[in-house]
């Protein structure tokens, strides 16, 4: 019976390295792997499978907090690019949200742009960065009102 419990924890083992699931499967493998030498000591599969159960849930339980230390997730990751965000830039080549094109100056930093709505702005319009999606910043118009030229 040792066998087939070394074939299950290669099984989940592999299967960590091709989706990686945050080491949940690689402790079921790593708990198999501990039961197919408990195996050889002991002949009752009910034993043998309650020691993988204690052993899979020990394993995950007590190093999920280890885990999380290293394993960073990717929604927490930011970069200065997000730093423009709130500033006032300057449009140097007219943003059309139907073409898809447009250009802003903002902080000596050439950004392709585009609007949240389906206005046009034109060129030398002042514009506030509002969001950074992929590699456009998202912009509004200034109002007249609030253009300091």
């Amino acid at each position: 019976m040792w066998q087939i419990w070394l074939i299950l924890a290669g099984i989940f083992i592999i299967f960590e390295m091709i989706i990686p699931t945050d080491f949940l499967v690689f402790w079921l493998g790593v708990a198999a792997g501990l039961t197919s030498v408990c195996s050889i000591f002991i002949d009752n599969i009910t034993i043998q499978i309650g020691i993988f159960c204690i052993l899979s849930a020990l394993l995950t339980l007590c190093t999920k907090r280890f885990i999380k230390k290293f394993t960073k997730s990717m929604e927490n990751v930011h970069t200065n690019a997000y730093s423009v965000i709130g500033k006032k830039g300057l449009v140097i080549s007219d943003i059309d949200p139907i073409s898809g094109e447009g250009q802003v100056k903002v902080d000596n930093e050439v950004w392709s742009a585009k609007t949240q709505g389906d206005t046009v702005i034109p060129k030398d319009s002042i514009i506030t960065v509002t969001a950074i999606e992929g590699v456009k910043a998202v912009v509004t118009i200034e109002k007249k009102s609030e253009i300091n030229v």
